[in-house]
């Protein structure tokens, strides 16, 4: 961590660093990730003397959640997840309908 860090980025950079080990991930990539989220974090609240555009504009890191890292996988939605979006607009004869026609009927191709 930066000098002058705060307990509380300790703390996060701590708690990142600990969650990516046990999902899997190596000691130098759980480092990685951790500093570079406590970085945008510290840029997004002003803590930090220079933030790049993206880390000050861009969705912050607990709202995003790993969405860029493909964490819907290569199929995109799922089934059921398509099925709830067609439910809730209402679509006619989703009951019927497999994966592939669900994205269709959403627009979705």
């Amino acid at each position: 961590m930066p000098k002058g860090s705060s307990s509380k980025r300790e703390r996060q950079y701590e708690h990142i660093k600990e969650s990516a080990e046990e999902r899997g991930a190596g000691t130098k990539r759980a480092k990685e990730m951790a500093a570079r989220t406590v970085n945008k974090e510290r840029a997004r609240s002003g803590e930090s003397k220079t933030a790049s555009r993206s880390s000050t504009q861009d969705r912050s890191s607990s709202k995003r959640g790993g969405q860029r890292s493909g964490s819907s996988g290569s199929e995109g939605q799922t089934y059921d997840e398509l099925y709830a979006e067609a439910r809730r607009r209402n679509i006619q004869g989703r009951s019927s309908m497999n994966k592939s026609e669900l994205k269709r009927s959403l627009g979705q191709s």
